[in-house]
């Protein structure tokens, strides 16, 4: 059974740095492409970033050099790292097993792909 488990989610202070971890089971993540999503509330879910299965990267207009994503094949794991962070960064984010394409959704089209449960992130100035 595919499962992604979120974690690394917590309370930052603005201009810091936070590191969100997806471990993945029930498949490979070198086999798939994995994304990362945000959803704010009563906002629009994002699309942020997703690491093909080839290992190349691809990123949002709105992560602004401030994100990268990364795996790491040994733990099956993704990885995004945002520093810098500020509060318009407050969200929940979750970990995306072939996600939908395109940037910006009223709500999180969570019958594309496989989708974590979400970890939040709450940015205080």
């Amino acid at each position: 059974e595919v499962a992604l488990v979120e974690s690394g989610g917590g309370s930052v202070q603005a201009g810091g740095s936070v590191v969100l971890s997806c471990t993945a089971s029930g498949f490979t993540v070198t086999t798939s492409h994995m994304g990362w999503f945000r959803q704010a509330p009563g906002n629009y879910c994002d699309w942020v970033a997703t690491i093909a299965h080839t290992g190349r990267s691809f990123y949002a207009d709105l992560t602004k050099g401030r994100f990268a994503i990364s795996r790491d094949d040994a733990k099956n794991t993704v990885t995004l790292r945002i520093g810098a962070l500020n509060p318009e960064d407050t969200a929940v984010y979750y970990c995306v097993r072939d996600p939908p394409y395109g940037d910006r959704w009223s709500t999180c089209p969570r019958m594309i792909g496989n989708w974590g449960q979400g970890t939040q992130v709450i940015v205080s100035s």
